[in-house]
């Protein structure tokens, strides 16, 4: 198993719909979470793209030498971006960095933001263009020359002369939910994403792309994008959630679902029916809470529970065939520790950074009464729930 984290460029705070609680993007924040997801052992982080975000490849960059291990998962967005070029950002990006590079194919989204970009494509048509688009970057990205003349895409010798570090080129991951989407995915990527549906959704999900995949000859690896809310004991857990959107309100609520309502994403409009904007039974299937898509696009669910349900229930996803968790929680500092404290010790965690002897004793804790180390507490395994 391998989780990511988020760094929020669109924004951060103890609650959401308010500027109660809430912290300024600086840089100075952004990079004390980015190296906190690396001094913790998360695999990397996802940063977000659109209008309302901080461009994510200039971000990257710049947090990139601040940083040793962590990977960074960065949009690459047909239509608005030509093949080489971004061919040539991510292997420049790739380099610089020794292959920490991972690469988020971004279709959808609001038509109003892709009309204000010169975008004017429907749905298909842009997962039309999306399919030329990776043909040619994953011929160039791979050292080939490509010549392709398509219905959006005329590239003639189209090349990359300095290559990236991962082979045959940074990893593609993707997430759509429409039928052109997950055909798509099957056809060209590598980590199909989901976002925090319930298991049954989930599952049926990864089957039809799995099978696309099989006839394309191909195999992927599947992921998924949730927030996360843990705490020590359940009724803790359930009151930090209930905490998050204590101050949205019914007007909030409203204008947020009037956007979303306007978007063409599949993704979006499955999101949206788990909650249909209503407070009511938020729970929509065990521990797994709709709430935060009340007013956020895109990932609306939360995983909320004590650390050994909430270790089962990802056990439970990974069971399905999810092997990667992007997740986020508020305020995204606090909880990136939150989350490795006590997550980590309960999950198979694939690249948990390994502590060696050492022959400098660190105390873990403060140091009690000047001169005792504090007891060590045995951490409990995965456990699974009734």
């Amino acid at each position: 198993m391998h989780l990511l984290w988020f760094i929020p460029t669109h924004g951060d705070g103890r609650y959401l719909g308010t500027t109660i609680g809430g912290r300024s993007v600086s840089f100075s924040y952004l990079r004390q979470i980015a190296q906190a997801v690396d001094h913790l052992g998360f695999t990397g982080a996802l940063l977000p793209t659109g209008r309302s975000c901080e461009d994510a490849w200039v971000l990257a960059s710049t947090l990139m030498s601040h940083t040793r291990q962590m990977r960074f998962l960065v949009a690459i967005r047909p239509g608005l971006m030509s093949p080489g070029v971004a061919a040539r950002m991510a292997a420049s990006f790739d380099r610089l960095s020794g292959g920490r590079l991972l690469i988020n194919i971004v279709t959808g989204g609001d038509p109003v933001e892709l009309a204000g970009d010169g975008v004017h494509l429907s749905h298909d048509d842009r997962y039309k263009l999306t399919d030329e688009f990776l043909t040619v970057w994953r011929q160039i990205a791979a050292g080939e020359v490509a010549n392709f003349q398509g219905d959006y895409l005329n590239i003639q010798e189209g090349k990359l002369l300095f290559p990236p570090v991962q082979k045959p080129y940074p990893p593609l991951w993707f997430g759509g939910s429409s039928p052109i989407a997950q055909q798509i995915a099957a056809k060209h990527v590598d980590v199909y994403l989901t976002w925090g549906e319930p298991p049954a959704q989930v599952a049926q999900k990864i089957a039809s792309v799995r099978e696309l995949a099989e006839k394309e000859g191909r195999k992927l690896k599947f992921g998924i994008r949730l927030h996360v809310i843990v705490r020590e004991t359940e009724s803790e857990a359930w009151d930090a959630a209930s905490d998050v959107i204590r101050y949205v309100d019914d007007e909030a609520i409203a204008r947020s679902q009037q956007v979303y309502a306007r978007m063409d994403s599949e993704g979006q409009r499955r999101m949206s029916q788990l909650h249909k904007g209503n407070r009511e039974a938020l729970e929509i299937s065990p521990n797994l809470w709709a709430g935060i898509g009340l007013v956020r696009g895109g990932a609306g669910t939360a995983l909320v529970g004590d650390p050994d349900t909430v270790a089962a229930r990802m056990l439970e996803y990974q069971e399905l065939g999810i092997d990667t968790f992007i997740l986020s929680g508020y305020p995204h500092l606090e909880e990136a520790y939150r989350v490795a404290e006590l997550l980590f010790p309960r999950l198979p965690l694939e690249n948990l950074p390994v502590v060696e002897q050492q022959q400098v004793i660190s105390p873990f804790g403060e140091i009690v009464a000047n001169q005792d180390f504090p007891k060590q507490q045995p951490q409990k395994t995965a456990a699974t729930v009734d």
